[in-house]
């Protein structure tokens, strides 16, 4: 398995991580590379294990993504080509489209050189087809079991937010919303949970809520470690979802695990996620007042909020490692015996 092994500070894990730890019992082996914090050392680290451990594996796979991480996405994808060794392209990001139109010959190269390619969302499928016309769905998946349930019926006003602190994901957006719900709904609360990136976006949240007079309706706890998100969550009941791009984002699906009630931007890969007043209330990105409507529909309209809640949880089981495990280990099983 080739991609990011990197524990980030939060003790989050990657998809590729938790996907060689549930393989890991089913498989004979796993080599996973690299771990290397520095991305030159990585990058040799990846070329270097698949080159001289080549007689240790049958399939490999390997993450692509956009910006700089392509470039070794690339060089080992033309590695593996040369060494005859069938694998698998994982498509991940939703960077990766825009990234992919501005250099369209070498990504077209790269999934061509692929004995499959996979993508986690139907979206992701659609926006790549230009350059390879096969990819499969295979799902990111959630440990289901970690996330309790509870039935929004009566959403109480305290909003949650799960991100990073970039400027892509526009966490300014909540501070507006929430100000403008604290006219109707004084004792509403807002929980903005995740890293600070480092673009100037938490400085400027904190900077509006005081300006909008809210910074004692806001919470910033900062990163957290992966098994902590669950407790996070059940803090709140209404998920707003803010931003300008996106993919198939697992923090909306963990929400959706727990019954939050989510309203989000209809960017990327979220309205091919999301149905509208089926199991979440989708809303045009930068539109603060329509996010605003939406929350305030949810506070005031019980059987919606109930409606949304429960089918966020069926989408959200949908996505159980007990339904996407198995695809993987047929899609293994499938290379291996072809390379035999």
């Amino acid at each position: 398995m080739v991609s990011s092994f990197v524990s980030p500070q939060n003790g989050s894990h990657s998809v590729a991580a938790d996907l060689a730890d549930k393989l890991a019992p089913v498989t004979s082996q796993i080599l996973r590379v690299s771990a290397q914090r520095s991305g030159l050392l990585r990058s040799l680290d990846m070329l270097a294990t698949t080159t001289l451990r080549r007689r240790s594996y049958d399939v490999a796979i390997v993450g692509l993504y956009s910006g700089r991480a392509f470039l070794w996405g690339e060089a080992v994808s033309s590695l593996l080509a040369r060494l005859a060794c069938p694998f698998v392209l994982s498509l991940h990001g939703g960077r990766l489209p825009e990234f992919s139109a501005t250099q369209a010959q070498r990504v077209r190269a790269c999934l061509q050189k692929a004995t499959v390619v996979t993508a986690p969302s139907a979206y992701l499928r659609e926006q790549m087809r230009a350059y390879h016309d096969d990819i499969q769905i295979v799902p990111n998946p959630l440990e289901i079991a970690r996330y309790d349930f509870r039935l929004r019926s009566q959403p109480q006003p305290r909003v949650l937010w799960l991100r990073a602190f970039h400027e892509i994901y526009h966490p300014a957006l909540a501070v507006t919303v929430t100000a403008e719900l604290a006219r109707q709904f004084p004792d509403i609360e807002l929980i903005m949970v995740g890293p600070d990136k480092g673009d100037g976006s938490q400085q400027h949240v904190t900077q509006l809520a005081r300006e909008l007079g809210v910074s004692d309706r806001l919470a910033l706890p900062g990163g957290i470690a992966n098994h902590e998100v669950p407790q996070w969550l059940q803090r709140g009941d209404i998920f707003l979802n803010t931003t300008n791009v996106d993919n198939t984002p697992v923090s909306v699906l963990e929400a959706m695990a727990c019954g939050l009630c989510v309203v989000s931007t209809n960017v990327g890969g979220l309205p091919y996620l999301l149905t509208h007043e089926h199991d979440a209330l989708l809303v045009p990105p930068n539109d603060p007042a329509a996010m605003t409507q939406a929350v305030r529909r949810l506070l005031t309209e019980p059987e919606l909020a109930a409606r949304l809640s429960a089918n966020a949880r069926r989408k959200a089981e949908s996505f159980a490692w007990e339904n996407v495990l198995p695809q993987w280990q047929r899609l293994l099983t499938d290379l291996t015996t072809q390379r035999r």
